[in-house]
């Protein structure tokens, strides 16, 4: 019998946050990690299944960020458990660079199966998604011949150098690292119009191609040396944002007026997270390179880019390479994973679920206009942007006091991003606890 019922909709937090065995954690973390690690609150996880999360001090939370979007198929899916446990007892690792490694053609082919890309598709393996943007970065430069890269404002790409520098969704994640990587620009995304009065947002997709074609095109970079324009179907961390499906028609017609390539970044938008297997899939525009990583595992190091086959053809043995990108664990998760999508109907579920926290998060728009401006998304990817930062501050603390865990992205936006197997009982509870939240704002 499990621990727990992972369709439990009810946090059950029972210490003072964090408890006791968090807090000497806690104390012996920062005497030994990194100070660049980003930690949103005290949480000090010790195990979950399905959506549901436990403390070291035996505190329940709902969890609506599935680590930052990873755990696709919920905490410890035990499909997911068991095609890892096997795999360990069969082989660790032996890298794929060098060998002809099984179980990872057979990833490649599973995710080649459900690239939104026209015709034979080839795909490489990474350990993460900063690592699958950079690979696409060195494929698209390689495979054109152009030295210049377009991504947008607000994108957020990874921090890896190059990725890093892809990344436009704040100035901290630039600052003290210059001189970034040569060669990258950046146009406004889907261009948000936000009114002064209410704070809603509205799209003027006219502003990013009279910039591309007025100002970048015009002063800065012709646009037969672009290589390729990297864009996020749904931009992620710059706060949730859905673009019009007619803006990225035009992006994909401007990418075939001047044979530039068009790299969806997927790595938080996909693997069902918008109720499609991939966002850009609501638009019916191909990319010429997909990226993917988070959720393709359920939690385990796994990233990928898949291409048309006749660009990952151009380049030869050894131009790109990974010790342990799509290891044999990996592969086993991602493999289970894909099964498990399928088999339990997760994509439906992701848009039905999806539809009623949309739902339930515009009644509390409309009882809080004074905190909220906007609530917007598509599937479990949904953000709730609120008047200022210090706000979303507040609210991503208190939800946690009260079980429930959310992460902030953009200025001043909360993301609910919750695993796709999260049930119409949690997302009730969920929207009940943010109306408490926001109903305790004024205190």
């Amino acid at each position: 019998m499990s621990w727990l019922d992972p369709t439990r909709p009810v946090p059950d937090v029972r210490t003072a946050l964090p408890g006791p065995l968090g807090q000497a954690i806690i104390s012996a973390d920062t005497a030994v990690t990194s100070g660049s690690l980003p930690r949103a609150y005290p949480l000090v996880p010790r195990r979950a299944l399905g959506s549901v999360v436990e403390d070291a001090d035996g505190n329940l939370f709902l969890d609506c960020n599935a680590g930052i979007a990873v755990t696709s198929t919920g905490h410890c899916h035990p499909s997911v458990v068991a095609a890892v446990t096997a795999q360990a007892g069969e082989l660790l690792h032996y890298s794929a660079s060098d060998f002809y490694l099984p179980i990872y053609s057979r990833m490649c082919a599973a995710l080649a199966a459900t690239a939104p890309i026209d015709g034979p598709v080839r795909v490489f393996l990474t350990n993460s998604g900063a690592e699958a943007v950079e690979g696409s970065l060195k494929l698209a430069r390689y495979a054109t011949g152009r030295p210049y890269v377009i991504s947008f404002f607000g994108a957020f790409h990874g921090r890896s150098y190059g990725a890093m520098t892809l990344t436009a969704s704040k100035a901290k994640y630039h600052q003290g690292f210059g001189p970034l990587v040569p060669g990258v620009l950046h146009a406004p995304y889907a261009y948000n119009v936000i009114d002064s009065v209410t704070g809603a947002r509205s799209h003027d997709e006219e502003e990013t191609f009279t910039y591309l074609e007025d100002v970048l095109f015009r002063y800065q970079v012709a646009p037969t040396e672009v290589a390729a324009i990297f864009v996020e179907p749904v931009q992620g961390e710059g706060g949730y944002i859905v673009p019009p499906a007619s803006w990225l028609h035009r992006l994909r017609a401007l990418c075939d007026k001047y044979g530039i390539l068009l790299v969806a970044d997927e790595v938080q938008s996909g693997m069902g997270r918008t109720g499609r297997m991939w966002a850009i899939e609501h638009s019916g525009v191909q990319p010429d390179i997909l990226i993917s990583a988070k959720g393709i595992a359920s939690g385990l190091p796994l990233g990928a880019f898949m291409a048309r086959a006749e660009l990952m053809e151009k380049w030869g043995a050894g131009a790109h390479g990974s010790t342990y990108g799509g290891s044999p664990l990996p592969c086993a998760a991602g493999l289970a994973t894909l099964s498990v999508i399928e088999s339990e109907g997760l994509l439906g579920n992701a848009t039905a679920v999806g539809a009623q926290l949309l739902d339930g998060l515009r009644s509390i728009w409309d009882d809080h206009p004074e905190a909220v401006t906007d609530v917007r998304g598509v599937g479990l990817m949904i953000g709730i942007e609120l008047r200022t930062p210090e706000l979303a501050e507040r609210v991503q603390q208190r939800a946690f006091e009260r079980g429930l865990l959310v992460l902030e992205c953009g200025e001043s936006t909360i993301r609910m991003s919750p695993p796709l197997v999260f049930t119409p009982d949690q997302a009730a509870t969920a929207v009940k606890i943010l109306g408490e939240v926001f109903g305790s704002l004024g205190g």
